[in-house]
């Protein structure tokens, strides 16, 4: 039989050692399958993890379709478990008040799919002290995080809650979700390389924390992913376990790291800013198809940069408060200066980075360079996946996605290649590009 579990197996043994810092790694989830088929398996699988537990299986009627009727038809008579179908599903905390009261009366939940039911019921539990696990019903990768993606008055935030105590992927399920879904997947985690190169990029010129354990871990399997990415398309089984492997490695970074940098820089940024900006002009894009178009963004500015052998001149850090103002309304001055408190650059910081890159830049920049994906790459396997590349392919109006390249580095405190561009007034240069 085929293991499609790859590292993940040492990882919940709490065997796998980092080459970078020869330490050994293990997580907090105790049981996470990939396999071609999981029918039949479901009850095994709950049972030990949820011992003698009465539980409520929770999907919306997508997922219940795909995947939650049947795990509920394997469980009669093996395993005490009532099913809940939510016809109205939201990752707004009223969605998670709605769901604590519907599993007041259960010792655990079992989520079946969608990142809206996953993240509900991941904080929803997480604040009864709940457990549950969850079957996917797409190759992403929050199935596998400790943080909830919940919504405060339309506005979106990732909450600390609590890792899942079993994560299930079956293949045979996988190939049959929406291709589009699998296509954001694979955008979401291709971003690794500018999520990379920017927090390399803040750690060497803020001193900010840095971790290495998360990226040996998705560079097992990186490159294969990217080179399967039309057999990801068609629904391949083999294909689609890669992408799967990489996806749950990728949202167990924040259990190595304690912080969601590993994956989340600049491009989720503009992602950030279309969710709470684009307001009825949202496309309906998904989180992983904006990450994607704007992976691609962020690689061509990265790629700019820091493939020039000379280095940018920064100025100090201007807030352009009055087009904050016009654009994204009085209320966001406040937060927005108190994102960018540690990453202000006055004068004196200014004159302090331009000397050190005058003299180290190109010893700067290499370490960042073999971290990046050439921009290239980046667009031809998105395109082979068939993920959204362009503001135009999504529908998202092109002025709009301009200002979220401009603005986006202003509503967070997270240093990225935006801030470099902005401070050294290229970035209305290379968004015109």
């Amino acid at each position: 039989m085929t293991d499609y579990n790859g590292v993940i197996k040492d990882l919940i043994a709490g065997k796998w050692v980092n080459p970078e810092d020869k330490r050994k790694y293990g997580i907090p989830i105790k049981k996470i399958e990939i396999d071609k088929s999981l029918d039949g398996k479901e009850s095994l699988l709950i049972s030990q993890l949820h011992p003698n537990q009465n539980l409520l299986i929770v999907s919306d009627q997508f997922t219940h379709k795909a995947l939650g009727s049947r795990i509920y038809k394997n469980l009669q008579g093996k395993v005490k478990a009532d099913e809940y179908i939510w016809e109205s599903p939201s990752s707004s905390i009223e969605g998670v008040e709605f769901l604590r009261k519907k599993i007041n009366d259960y010792d655990g939940v079992i989520a079946v799919g969608s990142g809206t039911v996953s993240d509900s019921i991941k904080y929803a539990t997480f604040l009864e002290k709940k457990s549950y696990s969850v079957f996917a019903t797409t190759p992403m990768n929050a199935y596998t995080t400790g943080t909830a993606s919940i919504s405060f008055e339309g506005i979106k935030k990732s909450l600390v809650a609590h890792y899942a105590q079993g994560v299930f992927f079956d293949l045979e399920v996988l190939s049959m979700c929406p291709k589009r879904l699998t296509a954001a997947a694979f955008a979401d985690v291709i971003c690794r390389t500018t999520a990379q190169v920017d927090w390399l990029m803040s750690h060497k010129i803020l001193k900010t924390d840095y971790q290495t354990a998360p990226y040996s871990l998705l560079a097992l399997y990186e490159k294969d992913m990217i080179e399967s990415a039309s057999l990801i398309a068609k629904g391949d089984i083999e294909a689609l376990a890669l992408l799967t492997r990489i996806s749950a490695i990728m949202g167990l970074g924040t259990s190595f790291t304690q912080t969601t940098h590993v994956g989340s820089m600049g491009e989720h940024g503009i992602s950030h800013y279309i969710d709470m900006f684009a307001k009825d002009n949202h496309p309906g894009t998904s989180h992983g198809e904006q990450v994607g178009i704007a992976t691609i963004s962020i690689s061509k500015i990265q790629n700019s940069i820091l493939n020039n052998n000379t280095p940018p001149i920064i100025k100090p850090t201007q807030i352009p408060e009055q087009e904050i103002i016009q654009k994204l309304g009085h209320q966001m001055l406040d937060t927005i200066h108190d994102a960018m408190k540690t990453k202000i650059f006055d004068e004196k910081r200014a004159e302090m980075i331009n000397n050190f890159f005058q003299k180290n830049w190109l010893e700067f920049v290499q370490p960042l360079r073999e971290k990046m994906l050439h921009y290239d790459i980046i667009w031809n396997s998105m395109g082979e996946c068939g993920a959204l590349r362009t503001p135009e392919d999504a529908k998202l109006d092109s002025n709009f996605y301009k200002d979220a390249l401009r603005y986006a580095r202003f509503i967070r405190d997270r240093y990225t290649i935006l801030d470099l561009a902005g401070d050294s007034n290229q970035l209305d240069g290379l968004i015109n590009v």
